[in-house]
């Protein structure tokens, strides 16, 4: 497994840590914000360890379809979509695509279960041999 693999995990888990200690304190917006950016750091990690080049997205839906190219992931298009919808919302109230956004402890689990989940897939995923791209 290459450095580069390793640094992308490593990220993702500490956003996964980060995301489960704001949620134990309420702190809901960047609970949100970490959970998406361990699901978009777990998925840059499998696509590393296949030598996909890494485009500047911050879409789980996008990198979930490229990933799915090369190994079979556990993600539904649900998942994405949520994922990605509260990326904006979580980080910029003002221009959020959803301006009554309000999130709490329940959508926080259920991103943060969903990254989760994301998370020890790559883990596993980046142990097996890459397939040619």
């Amino acid at each position: 497994m290459s450095d580069d693999v390793l640094v992308w995990l490593r990220y993702a888990e500490d956003n996964l840590r980060a995301a489960r200690l704001l949620l134990d304190h309420g702190l809901f917006n960047p609970c949100l914000q970490n959970a998406q950016q361990a699901a978009e750091k777990a998925l840059k990690a499998v696509l590393a360890h296949h030598d996909v080049e890494l485009e500047r997205t911050h879409g789980i839906g996008t990198l979930a379809r490229k990933a799915k190219r090369f190994v079979a992931l556990d993600v539904s298009d649900t998942e994405c979509d949520l994922l990605d919808s509260i990326y904006i919302p979580s980080k910029y109230p003002v221009f959020s695509v959803l301006p009554d956004f309000i999130p709490d402890a329940d959508i926080c689990r259920t991103c943060l279960t969903a990254a989760e989940r994301l998370f020890m897939q790559a883990e596993t995923l980046v142990r097996q041999p890459p397939q040619p791209s």
